[in-house]
Parts: C-alpha cells; structure tokens; sequence
C-alpha cells in the first residue's frame, strides 16, 4: 500500500496549490475529446456524453457541431428530444456571409448560470477576419475565464509541436493548430480510437467524406500507413498526458513510493572507472524500452576533495550522458543512497543502474559499513536496482587507486598542528584554569578543524585532541597513564563530542558551500536580467550581457548580434583584444547556422579557448555568445551549463525585445508618413481637377476651329497632355482611396472571358500596333469579382506590355483555372506577358510600390501609380498578383489570381419559357 512521505510538506509549494484550486473553482472545466484524424468518431462521442447528461437532467448548449454531412452524428445532433442550440453569428467576409460560432451570445446566455456547459466543436478552427479572437480556442479559453465547461473536438495533426511531424508522414501541411500549453491545461482528455482498417471501411461506406472528396481522401491522407502512424502519434501524447495526470497526483497526494507506470532509467554516476560503461548502459536500456532516462552523480564532501583531474573525468562522464539523451544533474548531499532514492521518487523512476564498485564495496564492508546497493534497498525497497559490472581494466584501475585518505596529506598535517596548537596555547593555562575548560577548547579546535579542512581532519583531530589532554593535563602529565578512572569517561565523551561536532560542522560547511554557489547562480541571472530589462539599443545590450557574462564565469564574454542582412557583426569590444586571442567569426556562424554549442567542450572545435553558444529567442535565434571561460571546468559542471544556457536566452530575448521596438517606431514613421503621404494625394488630387476639366476643355475647343497647321497641332498636343494628367490625378485619387478603405466592391458573377474582352476593347488604341492572342479556355468557371476593378486591373497591365515593347511585339492573355472550385486554395489566375526587354533584375516586387517605375529615368510618360493600386485592387479582393520573367530569353510576365468559390445553381426553365421549380 503507498505510504505518504513523512517529510513536512514545503510551504510555497502548499500555499501555490491552494492558489490552484482557488483558481480552478471560478473555472469553466474543459474535456478534449481526442483522435488521430477525421471520423474516428470524436464529435459522436462528444454528442453521446451530451445525451447522457441530458438524460440526467444537465442539457448542455449545442455552440457548434459539424456534421460533415455524417448521417449517424446528424441523427444523434438533431435527436428527439432535440439539445437546446445557439444560433451561429453571420460574418461578412469579402461580400459573403459566413457563419462563425456566437461568443457574445453564449456569454450572454450561460453566464453566471451553476454547471454551466457548452459543446464547441473544432478547437483547432480559424475564425473568420473580424471576429474577436482569431482562433476558436481562444473563444473556448474566455468561455472557460467565465465559469462555462466546454466540450470539444481535436485531432492530433492540429497540435502545434506535432504539426512538422504530421507533415512529414502525410505529406499534407495542417494551417489550423493548436498550442500544446492549452492542450495540457485541460481538465480531462478523452481518446476516441479507432483501427485503422475500421476507420478505411467507414470511409469506403461514406460515413467520413461523400462522393469524390471521399475518393480524393483515400488516395493522399487517409492511406494505411499514415493512420496507423497518426494513431500512433495519438496514443502516445495521450500516454504522456496520462503520464503527467499520474505526477501531479503522486505529488498533490504526497506519494512517496515510485509507481512502476513507466519502466524509465535513473543511471547513477560514480567516480570510479565504470562510469562510462554505467552510462552506455543506461542509455541502450532507455533505447530499448523506448522510455526517458536521467543520469545523476551526488557529490559529497568527500568526493568534492577528489583531485581535478578525476573530477574532471566525472564531470566529462555527466557530459556523456547530457550527449546520450539523458536529462542530467549534480546532487550536492551527504547521503548519496537517500539522495538517489529521493530523485527517484520526485521524477517516478522506477529502474536505477550503477556500478558495482567493488573496491568501493569491499572497503565498507571492511569498515562494517553498509556498501550503496544496501543503502538503497533499505532508503527505496521499490526500487528495481540494476548493477553493472566492471571489466578487468577497471577493476585494476580500482586496486591501485588506493584510500582516500592520501589524496590530500596536507589537510590532515595540518590538522595536527592545530591541536598542537592548541596543546602548546593551553598549557600555560593548566594551573589556572580547570581541565574541563581545557576540554572545551580542544573541542573548539576540533571544529575549527571541521570548518576549514572537513570531514576526515575532524576526525584526527578528535583522537588525537584526546591523546594532547591526557599527555599534557591529565595525572601523570607528560604520560599516557591514566590515574583517576574518572578521566576514561572524559575520554570517551570528549572523543564522541568531538567526532559529533566535527561531523556535524563539516556538513554544515558543505551545505552552506553549496547553498551559496546557488544563491550566487540565481542573483547573477537576477542582476543580468535587471541590467537587460532597462537596455533600449541594441549596443546596450550587448555592452550589459558582456559585462555580467564576464563577471559570472571569469573570463571574456563576446555577443555576435545579426544585422537586418542576417550578418554576423562582432562585438566592439573584440577590438581591445590582444592579437590571436580573439574569438572566430566562422566558428561562430557555424553554432549560429546549426544552432549547436561548438568550441571548448564539444564535439566541434573543442581545443578552442572559446565556447561559442546560440542566443535563441521566441521568434528565432539572434546571435551567439562567445565565451572564454577563466576555467575550463566551469562548463563541464551542468549547473553552471545551465545558468549559461538560461543567460544567453535572457540575452536573445532582450535582443528581440529591442529588435521589435525598433520594428515598431518605424511601422509608426511608415504610417505616418504613409498618412501624410495620402493627405497630400487627395488635397492636391482634388485642387488639380478643376484647372484640369477647363485646360482640357480650352484644348478641346481650340481644336475644332480652323487654325493653320503648327497651330492646330499645338492644340492637340495640349489636349493629349491634359488627357495624361486627368489619368494621373484619377490615378492620385483611386490611390487614396483605396487607401483609405473608402471603395467598396459590386461583387458579382462574371464569365472571366467577357471580362478580358472589355478589357481589350478599351485598350483597342493602345494594342492597335501589337499582336494580341488569347489563351481562354471556353470552360472556366465563373468568379465572383467586381468587373469594373478587374477591367482596370487588366487595361493596366495591358497598356504597360504596349507601352514596354516595340511595335509588331506579341501580347499573350491567359486564363486558367486552378483547383476545384469550392475547395480551399481554388484560384482563377489570369496572366498578361509579352516578348519585350522584361523587366528589371530582382526588382520584380519593388514594381508594385508606389511612386516605383522599371527605371528611374525613362522618356515613356508616368509616375508609377498604375501597378500599385492593381495591388491594392487585388488584396480587396482576397487575391494576389506578381511579376516575372516570361521566360528565359526575356519578356515580362504580369499574373493575378482570384478566389474560385463556388458559383450559385443557375435556375432550370423549361421548352416554352416558363420557370420550373
């Protein structure tokens, strides 16, 4: 039977879980029901828990279900009796009305109710342009913030970490995902599983998708393969949700036993020659039961006193082990089995490898103390202990290791002459002072000994503390002879005290070592995120994250930050550097490119001086840190990794912070600019009409009189030129209006070849000395469009390929018809090229900006407005348009490409005329 631990529970960690709960009352509940594609039967298993609950007397609101035209989940929808429906919100969009789940209507109506429950289906769904939120799992989060319990539906393709690896076994990218942070945060995950077999049969019996999108289907997603590795995908992030379920009861519950839930690895690391076969070891069982692992090395006090170079190796071992896959710590405790077994229990791991250390065993068992395994049979008897053995080689590494105790000869000389010491300072004090204070002043030595060399000098110090006393104080001095009996049980009490304050000091002064290394972690992240938190330029920045770098690890800290060029610029501070000791630019480039750690201490480059690391941010990485450390154990120890790894993150997301504040003053001087920009078109537009219309209309008199030949030339040239400009204003003014947001579309459905035919029929005079031919197929579908603007769109690009190209040239128009219409990502594209000069090299989207010509300077008449508003025409209109190189020779190639929606059923009349129902 589990037993609770008997440790008292930690105060902040109570006082988080009543804040939890608190928070968890005035919360909606949420329960996912979750599959491994469509029609697996996810929105029928959430409409039979509605009936149930019904049934109870708890209707809950129908937000939004989608049938997908399934009769079995329709007949369950519609009931009798029927569930009480909310009726969906109409939202324009591009002149249609489209139908979106109400918000405002299912807050208005179950708010403040008790058990309040509304069925959402499609977490994953996109809103459409002008809803509140742009996803509806944002919808389901506020109805959770106001007490409302939602049920809803989520496919595993839709989760945002699973989404690449959906891709890449389906070969189909998903647009509408899900974070996994609100995925985790439901109340309850209900799978709803089924074969893959059983799921191809419903599809072939319609019960999926009909007609040909259930054909479709059967070909590209729904295969074999990719439904049994997308249930796969489910049932395992359905495990690891379980999986943490189970943590977070064990922990509420204060479960101190592990649960064999999961057959994970524990490896613990020793400092004996073993350690990487340990190691190796761990990670291959981890592989072969297909599970996490950890690796953990606890440090005592005697193990820290073990010279550099073995610790060195052990630290490389931990290093090993981070490599292999292993999440990997370094435990600071006196008590290496009550360590272990405490890990074992915080992270549920029920399977721990170790060496077997035999000189490690037999030394205890010769001391008649017990060895590590036994420790750890009595500390976790759930345990399931593992113990790997040494090779011959190892094992003589061991024998000739030797005891401890001679690793460090000078603490325990040293140790003796402070009880000398202390002998030669009391002695004067013999006739003066009673020999029980002189007793206490041994045990004074005996932990000032404790508290400066440890353990094992505490030790010497106390025998040999009580053989000073009794040769110096105790009658007959100068002899080990004892008179008085009375003096043995001083003896025995001063040697126990000694030995208990001796120990005791020395694991104090161990703990506060350790301690004060944290806390000295933990403030210099503090003062670096201080610092950073008030950097408003990039060079702050990086003067700030050099200076705290270098002052944490003891070395030379260097920030390549990246340009807008995606250039690697170095530091300024490189400059000061003495000449062959600065970092590389290369080696840099190559973490930065890999987005590995490279140079001292890995596997690239690790004889460099450097350590070069990515400065990693939300949005993508923004440099690399460049670190000399003063010493190079320093990034073998993962808790200083760590605290390097964290700071360089702080240090990326300071340099994205003050990347986006740059990003956002110039999108406000673009605006603005862009405002003024357009005042000063409209106003100046509009003053100029007036003196226009009369120019024009002076010219246009002047040229019906009879007037001598210059004269009458003068006039038409005058009036051609009036005609220019009223086409430039006209031009200045649809641009402000466009940007403006003033113009507003007729849609309406056109036959896409009567549009190009007007088209071209206004352009006649300008086409009259090329050759137009058309490539229109009779069978393409009508587009909903608003002709006059598309008319324009094409006249533009028609007379630009007149303008562009000589005489006799050749103008194509192309229409074509991509995709299904009805489906998503369906466009009409319609194109106009020509076999001129082209256009100008890697200008080709430059050409759609206003006030932007093919060149600057140029005798053919214009000022560059006529391709932009074309753009602005065919974002109003949901579509897009770009320019390219009709081909290799030369000639420029002008497409544009609408929406194909799916056109209204035209009525059927019958023979005589008359309209038939």
């Amino acid at each position: 039977m589990p037993s609770s631990s008997d440790e008292r529970p930690d105060p902040d960690n109570l006082l988080a879980q009543i804040r939890q709960q608190e928070a968890a009352q005035s919360r909606g509940r949420l329960r996912i029901y979750f599959g491994a594609s469509a029609g697996v039967g996810k929105t029928f298993a959430m409409l039979q828990a509605a009936r149930h609950l019904a049934d109870q007397g708890r209707a809950p609101l129908i937000g939004v279900v989608e049938t997908h035209g399934r009769a079995d989940t329709a007949a369950l929808l519609g009931g009798p009796p029927p569930l009480p429906r909310l009726p969906m919100r109409q939202v324009d969009h591009r002149g249609r009305a489209l139908p979106e789940f109400d918000l405002d209507g299912a807050l208005a109506r179950l708010k403040d109710q008790p058990d309040a429950l509304i069925l959402v289906d499609e977490l994953a769904h996109s809103n459409v342009a002008g809803s509140r939120h742009p996803k509806r799992w944002q919808d389901v989060e506020e109805l959770l913030a106001n007490g409302i319990s939602v049920y809803t539906t989520v496919n595993v393709q839709h989760l945002e970490s699973l989404n690449d690896v959906v891709g890449g076994i389906t070969g189909v990218r998903v647009q509408e995902t899900l974070p996994d942070t609100f995925f985790d945060r439901a109340d309850e995950v209900v799978l709803v599983d089924t074969p893959a077999d059983e799921l191809l049969a419903r599809l072939k019996a319609g019960k999926v998708y009909q007609g040909a999108q259930a054909e479709r289907a059967g070909q590209h997603f729904f295969r074999k393969g990719n439904l049994m590795a997308l249930r796969e995908l489910a049932l395992r992030r359905t495990a690891d949700r379980v999986e943490d379920d189970v943590q977070a009861w064990r922990s509420n519950e204060r479960i101190a036993p592990v649960w064999k839930t999961e057959a994970a690895v524990l490896c613990a690391i020793g400092p004996g020659d073993e350690a990487e076969s340990v190691v190796r070891a761990a990670a291959q069982l981890a592989r072969q039961l297909a599970v996490s692992w950890h690796a953990v090395y606890v440090e005592t006090p005697a193990l820290h006193r073990l010279p550099d170079a073995r610790r060195e190796r052990v630290l490389r071992v931990v290093r090993l082990a981070q490599d292999l896959g292993a999440t990997t710590s370094v435990l600071a405790a006196q008590d290496p089995a009550q360590a272990l077994a405490d890990y074992a229990r915080e992270h549920n791991l029920s399977k721990l490898l170790m060496g077997r250390s035999l000189a490690r065993a037999s030394s205890a068992r010769r001391w008649g103390r017990r060895d590590l395994a036994a420790s750890l049979v009595l500390a976790a008897p759930e345990l399931d202990l593992i113990q790997i053995g040494a090779s011959a080689t190892q094992r003589a590494g061991e024998d000739d290791a030797g005891p401890s105790f001679g690793d460090a000869p000078l603490r325990y000389l040293w140790a003796s002459v402070a009880c000398v010491g202390v002998a030669l300072a009391c002695w004067p004090l013999s006739h003066r002072v009673a020999n029980d204070n002189i007793v206490m002043l041994f045990l004074l030595g005996v932990v000032a000994v404790a508290m400066r060399w440890g353990r094992g000098p505490a030790v010497l110090a106390s025998f040999l503390s009580v053989a000073l006393f009794d040769f110096f104080f105790v009658a007959p001095r100068l002899s080990l002879a004892v008179s008085d009996v009375q003096y043995v049980i001083t003896f025995v009490v001063m040697l126990a005290v000694g030995l208990i304050t001796g120990q005791l000091t020395a694991g104090l002064r161990y703990e506060a070592r350790v301690s004060s290394e944290r806390e000295a972690r933990a403030r210099g992240l503090f003062e670096l995120t201080r610092e950073l938190a008030g950097a408003l330029q990039t060079e702050q920045v990086v003067a700030t994250a050099e200076q705290q770098l270098a002052q944490q690890f003891g070395g030379r800290a260097l920030l390549y930050v990246l340009d807008d060029d995606d250039r690697l610029q170095p530091s300024p501070s490189e400059a000061a550097l003495p000449p062959g000791e600065g970092s590389d630019a290369g080696t840099a480039r190559w973490a930065l490119d890999h987005e590995q750690a490279a140079g001292q201490g890995t596997d690239t480059l690790p004889g460099s001086q450097w350590f070069y690391l990515p400065l990693r941010a939300p949005m993508r990485t923004r440099g690399v840190l460049a670190l000399r450390p003063g010493d190079a154990q320093t990034l073998l120890l993962p808790e200083r990794r760590a605290q390097l790894d964290t700071a360089a993150r702080i240090a990326g997301q300071a340099l994205e912070r003050v990347h986006y504040v740059e990003v956002a003053q110039q999108a406000l001087l673009q605006i603005e600019s862009e405002r003024l920009r357009n005042s000063l078109l409209s106003a100046l537009s509009h003053d100029l009409r007036t003196p226009l219309a009369a120019l024009q209309g002076l010219a246009e008199t002047l040229a019906r009189r009879e007037l001598d030949a210059g004269t009458a030339e003068t006039a038409r040239a005058i009036e051609q030129q009036s005609l220019r400009i009223n086409a430039m204003v006209h031009n200045l003014l649809d641009m402000a209006r466009l940007q403006s947001g003033a113009l507003k579309l007729h849609r309406q459905w056109q036959p896409v070849d009567e549009v190009i035919g007007t088209s071209l029929q206004l352009m006649g005079p300008a086409l009259a000395a090329h050759r137009v031919v058309l490539d229109v197929p009779a069978t393409l579908p009508m587009v909903e469009l608003d002709a006059v603007l598309i008319e324009r769109v094409l006249a533009n690009l028609l007379e630009n390929a007149a303008k562009y190209t000589p005489a006799g040239s050749e103008i194509r128009v192309i229409a074509r018809a991509h995709g299904i219409a009805g489906e998503s990502g369906a466009e009409m594209r319609l194109s106009v090229e020509d076999n001129g000069p082209g256009l100008p090299p890697g200008r080709e989207e430059a050409l759609f900006e206003k006030f932007t010509r093919g060149h600057s300077e140029s005798h053919l008449p214009g000022v560059g407005l006529g391709l932009a508003i074309c753009r602005a025409i065919m974002q109003a209109h949901g579509g897009r348009i770009w320019a390219e190189r009709a081909s290799p020779a030369g000639g420029a190639r002008f497409s544009l490409a609408l929406p194909l929606g799916e056109p209204p059923a035209l009525p059927a009349f019958e023979e005589d005329g008359e309209h038939r129902p």
